[in-house]
């Protein structure tokens, strides 16, 4: 008889504060459309870590919408056409990819190589979008709630190491703060 390790370890974290957090979310009008915003804030976020793709993404209970989005040989962020294979669009099944770990977890994580652990390595993204690493962390807002992620994701496996945490908590620090901005001034 064979053991399968990760048979059990591919589900996407049961996430209770989802519905709270899309009422949050419409209260702030996101997750529903790009904000032209976030996708300078991807952009920022790719050159900064030098990663090939970079996200702000909200998750609700069934899907991940990246409101912010930038991909390789864009000079400007643009929706990609997830039916060509090697592509991320702006919608994204919840259960796929990490960033809903990451809004469960309430804190970073980071993914050298997704295929180092099993728990990680059997996700739809490795195989259907060829993903290999990731940095993400928690858009936590104001009230507490965790509202979504940032994220950069790359095709190779990468060495973010402790520079590449630090980046990326304050870069979801910064964009909170430009979240409650527009909270008060208006989209």
């Amino acid at each position: 008889m064979s053991f399968d390790p990760t048979s059990h370890l591919l589900l996407t974290p049961e996430d209770a504060e989802a519905p709270n957090r899309v009422v949050r979310l419409r209260e702030l009008g996101l997750g529903e459309a790009p904000v032209p915003e976030f996708d300078d804030f991807a952009r920022s976020l790719a050159r900064v870590t030098g990663a090939p793709y970079a996200m702000v993404n909200f998750i609700d209970e069934h899907r991940q919408y990246f409101a912010g989005l930038y991909a390789p040989g864009a000079d400007q962020a643009v929706e990609l056409d997830p039916s060509a294979g090697t592509s991320v669009g702006r919608v994204m099944a919840r259960d796929h990819g990490y960033c809903p770990h990451v809004i469960v977890r309430r804190k970073a994580l980071v993914l050298e190589d997704v295929c180092d652990y099993p728990r990680f390595a059997g996700n739809p993204v490795v195989d259907e979008i060829g993903i290999r690493s990731y940095l993400g962390a928690p858009l936590i807002d104001r009230t507490g709630m965790a509202l979504g992620t940032v994220c950069v994701v790359d095709q190779e496996p990468r060495p973010w190491g402790r520079q590449g945490l630090e980046t990326i908590k304050s870069m979801a620090a910064e964009l909170v703060d430009q979240i409650h901005r527009r909270e008060h001034t208006g989209p």
